[in-house]
């Protein structure tokens, strides 16, 4: 049950990338642990690297501004990606991200998502995002 928990898929030419973290909701002092699933279409498909990045996102009105909402990136991590996915092939990468005091999320305007990016070589690169959550433990 916990693989589907969390899904989210980015889809680019015929392979498929989903990633699939274990525990979306975070207590403090847990860690955000997941798996990217590249999956092989018809063809093979270059990817040079996969970035995970938590970003937090604060929606806030601001008139010195043309943008309501407002882009913090909390944690970065970028993961080497070694050669090609294969045809019709999946391949598995794991991750996992120690999450610290900036994930707090202080007021119910703000909140974190977990962006990926895969950079494909000669291509567009791709990028999905879903939301997580990261908390103190009441107690």
């Amino acid at each position: 049950m916990k693989f589907k928990d969390f899904l989210s898929s980015i889809g680019f030419g015929s392979m498929k990338v989903e990633t699939v973290v274990e525990r979306p909701h975070l207590e403090e002092g847990e860690t955000l642990n997941g798996t990217i699933y590249f999956e092989g279409g018809d063809s093979d498909q270059e990817v040079d690297y996969v970035e995970l990045h938590v970003i937090k996102l604060i929606d806030d009105y601001r008139e010195d501004s043309d943008f309501n909402i407002i882009e913090t990136v909390v944690s970065k991590q970028s993961m080497e990606f070694a050669g090609s996915v294969k045809s019709k092939d999946t391949v598995m990468q794991q991750f996992e991200i120690v999450p610290d005091e900036r994930w707090l999320v202080e007021t119910d305007k703000s909140r974190l998502i977990l962006r990926t990016i895969v950079h494909i070589r000669e291509g567009v690169d791709v990028r999905d995002e879903d939301e997580i959550t990261y908390g103190k433990i009441e107690g």
